[in-house]
């Protein structure tokens, strides 16, 4: 990117030299925080704006173009830690060789959507929140909101899920066994060791708990196996499952054993005990149960090789949400308590602060953590914001129900491309918005979840999906 154009994702309004500013330390989020007790450094102002967006994912850039087609007066700016944006919807694509998917297909230029829709954008990174001066700190200075909107997605959960491991280890894990379920450099490094991987087995863990796309780590290995089938490469693609659920399960599974036999192995009820990263060995617990009145179960401790391994950890809600002070659910994720009142039964507006807002994987709905669910999300909630910067009153309840909210489609072979489907419809579900699911059959003739018109649809869906957050 060329000066001209990284000057478009300068803060709007504010000066290079201001934008150049030093960062200010880090603050505890919540409404009672003050310089004195978070011990927070002078920091310099650089701005005020009606919206400030943390998170320039899918949720965030959706909530961002919305307000400004709804009110191109709308002073709007997204903060952003990354200078580019990376998908992990079709990502797995990429993995499998699908022709002519590839990492640049998934990556994007954020001038483009800053030039196409207006909106501002700050290349920074939260350092805390003060909700009660209205305040973002960030690396590059503070920026004030008079809303606030939380869309910064999800974190590893290494701690949780390894207590006895050394932040050294961990650090290695992130290295030599990289998650890719969040954008960066963790999607180039699984692409090398895939792409240049010899025989031997591919080890994707799926874990416990809420996390991003549920189907992600079963479409993986559809997608590993398809690369490894295509090149030669002798091995299996194992899946060791913290539980026994597949989402979209008897659609994997017919896929599994139609197009790749026993390449794909599913193994239930795993748990990590340890990992040698330098022998490339991991050890873990299976339990086998008899039957379902049986809670105990029998216990084997096993170890395997790998040639690659995605360690896909427990995940968690980004560490802004803890920042922000808002309350959270008691579980390990800490989804963020959504707002509920008797006019607006479900709301993008958070339990603890009327001026702020959540969207994407972090919020407390029932409802999927999806690129989709993100946009339709984005969307109601840009609709809630710009009827309050308006004065005037707006449920996100009369959207529902809403049939197909979430559409999320999986490639599960390449040649013919095949993909698999889930539709979920949302509705209001007591204080939250819940949502049911289904999956079709995608080739009813021949009574198959998978069909060729699936697979050009999540081509399609996917091209859709970047016009409507870029252009």
């Amino acid at each position: 990117m060329n000066n001209s154009r990284r000057d478009l994702l300068k803060f709007a309004g504010i000066s290079a030299a201001a934008a150049a500013v030093t960062g200010c330390s880090a603050v505890t989020g919540g409404a009672s925080s003050t310089a004195s007790d978070t011990k927070t450094a002078a920091c310099k102002l650089l701005g005020k704006h009606q919206v400030v967006i943390i998170g320039g994912g899918w949720g965030g850039l959706t909530v961002a173009k919305e307000l400004k087609k709804i009110d191109s007066k709308f002073d709007v700016t997204i903060i952003e830690k990354n200078d580019s944006f990376m998908s992990c919807p079709f990502s797995n694509a990429n993995l499998g060789g699908l022709n002519g998917v590839n990492l640049s297909m998934l990556t994007h230029d954020y001038a483009q959507a800053v030039e196409k829709n207006g909106y501002g954008m700050l290349t920074a990174v939260v350092t805390g929140i003060d909700r009660e001066k209205k305040v973002v700190h960030t690396s590059m200075g503070g920026v004030a909101y008079d809303i606030l909107v939380l869309a910064p997605g999800i974190d590893y959960n290494y701690k949780e899920q390894f207590p006895t491991w050394s932040d050294a280890k961990i650090a290695q894990a992130r290295r030599a066994a990289p998650g890719a379920l969040v954008p960066g450099g963790e999607h180039v490094t699984l692409d090398r060791m895939v792409k240049n991987m010899d025989d031997g087995d591919v080890i994707i863990t799926v874990p416990s708990g809420k996390f991003r796309c549920p189907p992600a780590p079963f479409e993986r290995a559809s997608m590993i196996a398809n690369f490894m089938k295509n090149e030669g490469i002798e091995g299996k693609v194992i899946m060791l499952n913290e539980t026994d659920s597949i989402s979209k399960g008897a659609a994997f599974k017919e896929s599994w054993k139609e197009i790749n036999g026993d390449m794909v192995e599913h193994r239930s009820n795993c748990r990590i005990v340890d990992v040698d990263f330098d022998k490339k060995e991991i050890t873990y617990e299976q339990t086998v149960y008899k039957d379902e009145d049986d809670t105990d179960g029998v216990k084997t401790s096993k170890t395997i090789k790998y040639s690659v391994f995605n360690l896909i950890p427990h995940n968690m809600s980004n560490p802004v949400i803890e920042m922000s002070g808002v309350a959270t659910t008691p579980d390990a994720f800490k989804k963020v308590k959504m707002a509920s009142s008797a006019d607006k039964p479900v709301s993008f507006q958070t339990q603890s602060d009327a001026s702020v807002y959540a969207v994407g994987d972090v919020v407390g709905h029932a409802i999927p953590p999806s690129g989709q669910t993100a946009i339709w999300s984005g969307k109601e909630c840009a609709k809630e914001i710009a009827h309050v910067l308006h004065g005037k009153s707006y449920s996100v309840a009369s959207a529902l129900p809403y049939t197909s909210a979430n559409v999320c489609y999986s490639m599960v072979n390449g040649n013919p491309e095949e993909g698999i489907m889930v539709n979920h419809e949302f509705m209001v579900a007591g204080p939250v918005i819940g949502s049911k699911g289904s999956v079709p059959k995608g080739d009813e003739a021949n009574n198959k979840f998978r069909s060729t018109g699936l697979g050009k649809a999540a081509r399609e869906w996917y091209r859709g999906a970047m016009r409507d957050l870029f252009n």
